[in-house]
């Protein structure tokens, strides 16, 4: 069934800029009907190991964001392809990622965000 604005809120379907903007999570930015953050590490592993716990996070999710990895930093893009923008789920995953990193940022400190 096609999409109807009049149904009211489909977290399935594409935020708009302003919604996006309100709904985002600390430290993520949304352009070009992406919704991107950027993790800086002390290590390159310490990237690496990150983006492995994003994986198996998205896994569970079943939603995926794209996984950029540099040295000594993550970037994460989050795009829903069949709705054509950011939407309610990749909001949830960028929430999730952050709850994530805080957690592997408190035992050790290798991460900054």
């Amino acid at each position: 069934m096609a999409y109807d604005s009049r149904m009211g809120y489909d977290p399935d379907r594409k935020l708009t800029d302003g919604d996006v903007h309100d709904l985002k999570p600390a430290g993520w930015w949304g352009d070009d009907g992406l919704l991107f953050r950027e993790f800086t590490f002390d290590s390159y592993q310490a990237g690496v190991d990150f983006a492995m716990q994003v994986a198996a996070l998205a896994e569970d999710q079943g939603h995926h964001p794209d996984i950029h990895i540099f040295y000594k930093r993550v970037k994460l893009n989050y795009f829903t392809h069949d709705a054509g923008g950011v939407t309610g789920a990749d909001i949830a995953g960028a929430q999730a990622v952050n709850d994530l990193f805080d957690l592997a940022a408190r035992p050790e400190g290798g991460a900054e965000g």
